[in-house]
């Protein structure tokens, strides 16, 4: 027996789900999406690169301002699906959506739940300096990644890794894990376990002010963040009025006053415990390059404060 499924998701993290679904015995009916955006400065209209995976796979994309008319509710329950699959889709399912009659909507979490509930589960785990994340496979119900959990598996988190790094796997495992989920519900033999509320944590949306740096923290938490970040909104400072991303940087064991330049050699810069020596940047405007490429046009003198 195979599934009638209805995939809804966006960004680039949901398409290997997507993909493994497609490739399934299961049939995709429709695909949700949140609707094309301006981008840029020349405001070409651009679909989400879930919108453009489903055009190639030749299945109908949806894209609805408002999921909350009635004649949305109506035309999900025409197509009669016998499950939803929910990945980064960037709405809140409505609840009279969430109640028809014999469909489960599953949500794919990039956290373990009941830990980093909300909108960057990667990022703030990251942040947090945690040492292992995951994918969870939940039901949907009306409270915010409240749902119970069928599947769960784990990854962990190093030193170096960063957020670009950890999406893929996640994404990757996600589409595994989705497959699985499946069968379980196919087979009768899902079992749904609650979430234990005592231990939940809440990841908020990233703030466009946390991506500037603030020299007042350590190396380590500003190495956390330039990680968490990347590589989008990015990690910035500013130096002659002119924003430079940081995106690759290493701690060093050395002190100065918070800001400052402390070796112009090779670009270290002092912060609140220890030193940040950076190794890969972009300049606003400019390609990606090494801070040695960098330094050969662009000179510091030890003492000089970065904003």
């Amino acid at each position: 027996m195979s599934f009638k499924i209805v995939f809804m998701g966006t960004p680039s993290f949901s398409v290997p789900i997507l993909k493994a679904i497609n490739n399934s015995n299961h049939k995709i009916l429709e695909v949700y999406s949140q609707p094309p955006n301006k981008k840029n400065r020349g405001l070409k209209v651009q679909n989400s690169a879930v919108h453009d995976y489903a055009n190639k796979l030749n299945i109908p994309v949806r894209c609805p301002v408002t999921l909350d008319e009635e004649s949305e509710i109506n035309y999900f329950k025409n197509i009669k699906p016998d499950l939803v699959v929910v990945v980064a889709y960037g709405k809140i399912l409505p609840e009279k959506l969430l109640n028809i009659e014999n469909l489960i909507f599953l949500n794919i979490h990039a956290s373990l739940l009941p830990r980093w509930r909300g909108a960057a589960p990667i990022q703030r785990a990251i942040l947090k300096g945690d040492k292992e994340t995951g994918i969870s496979i939940m039901k949907i119900v009306p409270k915010l990644d409240a749902g119970p959990v069928l599947i769960q598996s784990k990854l962990s988190i190093n030193k170096d890794t960063n957020y670009e790094e950890i999406s893929k796997k996640m994404s990757d495992l996600g589409a595994k894990l989705i497959i699985d989920a499946i069968e379980l519900i196919k087979n009768n033999k899902a079992n749904f376990i609650p979430q234990d509320e005592s231990k939940v944590i809440y990841a908020k949306k990233i703030e466009k002010i946390e991506s500037k740096i603030n020299w007042s923290e350590s190396a380590e938490e500003i190495l956390a963040k330039v990680r968490a970040l990347n590589p989008n909104p990015g990690t910035w400072f500013e130096l002659n009025g002119i924003r430079i991303k940081i995106t690759k940087a290493k701690k060093v064991d050395k002190s100065g006053k918070e800001g400052t330049i402390i070796d112009d050699n090779k670009m270290i810069i002092a912060c609140k415990k220890n030193a940040l020596e950076v190794l890969e940047l972009k300049k606003e405007g400019k390609k990606l390059m090494s801070a040695y490429e960098f330094l050969k046009g662009n000179k510091f003198k030890i003492g000089q404060i970065l904003n």
